[in-house]
This record gives structure tokens, C-alpha cells and sequence, in this order.
């Protein structure tokens, strides 16, 4: 940026007006309206535009839009996936009509036909009534289907014919019912790699994948991190009611430099941290609470190691401390934080650490968390 040295003039903050100003021009910020009421699964309200890669990104989505090609939309947890689908949809034909999202993770082998396809009254124990699936509610619109690669093989059998047929038959029911959806899924997994594995259907993948869409992380477009930043603040500064404190030059280089491996998702939520804890004046390095990669980040490392190599580095690190317990505070560490990732589902967290939901319960016993 072009302020970043102005320390150099021995000032070492930006003001609000210049940190607008900086803003200001080419950059690109798509808004979307009370998120929340739409979709669960939403935590940020904007998408970003303002790095080089990410206008190229706007300009992919603003060239499918119009047409009804079902898209892949790739990228790291925490970029946007689903906020990247609403705007495709909104540019769409298709914007009048209902956008539903659903997560595949989310539900467990034997719900998750029923929540896509609907069932019938008595199709199985506890179905005391009728319900339309996830197809039927975007009738005339768009379905995001989110963590597509968490679809068991059975599923995706019966997905398959429903994208080929345009039809849904409800669990319990031998009439098809007739639909007009455009579908678009998303994934942060090597749908290649699932497919060779034979973890994913081949033919299901290339169906999905008609019009593929890659999300950069947030570290290879560093241009959106202080729009980012901007928008954040003034979201959560309206929430709190609090003034927009000014940034230290250290704070604009440590939040360019860090590698941000929780993406949007995760800069948002540091911010909103910031925000409580600062002074109100101004907001300083130790208000982001980044102590683990702080040192990576100032040293540079951050952009040349791969977040394995940092696991690595911050590992070795607390290993030559020898704490007591080494391996269970490690453990414990990583089954609370698979769980606080997974919003407390305890079958999405089992799928992320790659063990049964028994053993996760053992887990989450021993901790306290559950009884």
C-alpha cells in the first residue's frame, strides 16, 4: 500500500479519513443484507474486490452468472464460498427466486437424502408427515450445496439422476416431482484426489464441475485484507457503538504480513476481538491477539512457509519447553478446536479428525463438555 512506511514521517498511525481515502477508487465491495435471515451457515456480510486476483474472480462470476451452468466453487474454509454462490445468483436470471444453502457435513448418512430429496408421511419411523427437500424449497432458484465432498456414495448416486432427470422423488414416494434448480456446490477437498480414491463419483464430479471457480486465500490476495479490515470495523464498531479507533503502522504490517490460515472468517473474528479490547483510540498489534505466527509474520517467513512447515516451527517450539502432558494438551487442543470449528456438531467434528463419533464422545466426556 502506499502509506505503508509512514511511519517513516514519524506519525505511525493512519487517521479514519485517510484510511478511507486509501480505500477509496477501484476497489469493489458487495454487500449482502441481513445474511443471517437467509442462511445459518453465513457469518460475513460482504465480499471484497480490491486485490488484482479477486477483480479477476468478479469478472468469472459476473460472465457465468447469467447462465445456468452449475458451478464448483473451490477454496480454503473460511473464503467466502457461500457468499461468492449468493452473488452469482444474484446476478442471475434466477434472483427473484429463493436461494437455499445446506452443508453436507452437517447431517448425518441417514438424514442427509432426506433433507436434499424430501420424504413422504410413514417413509420411516418418526416421518409423522410430509416434507419438501432442500431441491424442492429452491424450486425456481439456486441450491448451494456446500462440502459436497462429505456426500455419502449413495447420495450421490441418486444426486446424479436428479441433476440428469431434473426431477426429485421424495423418500416414501414413487411420483417424481418435476424441478427447475440451478445447483452450485463448493468444496475446500481435492474432489480429484476423493475421485481416485474412490471416495467421490468421477461422474458426478465432471457434472458439478462444468463451470469451476477457485477462491485464493486471503494471504495470496492481500489487497482485500484492509478493505476487509475496513468493513469490519465499521460493521462492528455500529454493533458495539463505539468510535473506529485509528491503526498503528505495526498493526497494518502485521495484518498484511500475517498468513491469515482461518481466511475472512477468521480476520473477522479478530477484528471484532480488537475491537472490544482496545482502547478506543487506537488499535495496536497486541489488540489482534496473533502471538502464535506474530514472529513469523514480522520476520517475513509467513509467505514462504506452508501452514504445515508453521505447525511444524510453533510445535517445535513448545515441545522445547516440555510441558507436562506434552501429547494430551496437544490432543485436547486439536479435538476442541475440530469441535468450536464444527459449531458443536459432533458428526461434522468426527469427520474433520477422521475418527467415530464414539471415540469423539470419549473425547469430549473426558474434557467435561458433554456428560
Amino acid at each position: 500500500m502506499a502509506r505503508n512506511d509512514r511511519d517513516n514521517a514519524g506519525e505511525g498511525v493512519w487517521t479514519a479519513s485517510e484510511f478511507d481515502e486509501n480505500l477509496s477508487g477501484e476497489d469493489k465491495i458487495v454487500l449482502f443484507p441481513n445474511p443471517q435471515r437467509l442462511s445459518l451457515s453465513v457469518r460475513a456480510s460482504a465480499l471484497i474486490y480490491s486485490d488484482e486476483k479477486s477483480k479477476q474472480l468478479l469478472s468469472l462470476i459476473e460472465k457465468v452468472a447469467p447462465s445456468d451452468a452449475t458451478a464448483l466453487i473451490k477454496g480454503e474454509t473460511g473464503t467466502g464460498k457461500e457468499l461468492v454462490a449468493r452473488h452469482i445468483h444474484n446476478l442471475s436470471p434466477r434472483k427473484a427466486g429463493p436461494f437455499a444453502a445446506i452443508n453436507c457435513g452437517a447431517f448425518s448418512e441417514t438424514l442427509v437424502e432426506s433433507e436434499l430429496f424430501g420424504y413422504e408421511r410413514g417413509a420411516f419411523t418418526g416421518a409423522v408427515g410430509s416434507k419438501k427437500g432442500w431441491f424442492e424449497t429452491a424450486n425456481g432458484g439456486t441450491l448451494f450445496l456446500d462440502e459436497i465432498g462429505d456426500l455419502p456414495l449413495s447420495t450421490q448416486v441418486k444426486l446424479l439422476r436428479v441433476l440428469q432427470e431434473r426431477e426429485v422423488t421424495p423418500i416414501g414416494s414413487r411420483k417424481p416431482v418435476p424441478i427447475d434448480v440451478r445447483l452450485i456446490a463448493a468444496t475446500n477437498v481435492n474432489l480429484v484426489e476423493a475421485v481416485n480414491a474412490g471416495r467421490f463419483r468421477e461422474d458426478l464430479y465432471y457434472r458439478i464441475k462444468v463451470v469451476p471457480i477457485e477462491i485464493p486465500p486471503l494471504r495470496d490476495r492481500k489487497g482485500d485484507i484492509l478493505p476487509l479490515v475496513e468493513h469490519f470495523l465499521e460493521v462492528y464498531r455500529n454493533r458495539l457503538h463505539t468510535v473506529k479507533p485509528q491503526l498503528t503502522t505495526d498493526t497494518i504490517k502485521l495484518m498484511n504480513d500475517y498468513p491469515w490460515p482461518g481466511n475472512i472468517r477468521e480476520l473477522e473474528n479478530v477484528i471484532h476481538r480488537a475491537l472490544l479490547v482496545c482502547d478506543g483510540k487506537l488499535l495496536k498489534p497486541s489488540d489482534l491477539n496473533l502471538p502464535s505466527l506474530q514472529s513469523l509474520a514480522g520476520s517475513g517467513l509467513s509467505n514462504s512457509l506452508s501452514l504445515e512447515d508453521q505447525m511444524d516451527a510453533l510445535l517445535s517450539e513448545y515441545i522445547k519447553l516440555e510441558p507436562d502432558e506434552l501429547l494430551e494438551n496437544c490432543v485436547k487442543r486439536i479435538v476442541l478446536k475440530a469441535y468450536e470449528y464444527s459449531h458443536q456438531n459432533q458428526v461434522q467434528t468426527a469427520r474433520v479428525l477422521g475418527i467415530s463419533r464414539n471415540v469423539l464422545r470419549a473425547y469430549l466426556k473426558q474434557y467435561g463438555i458433554i456428560q
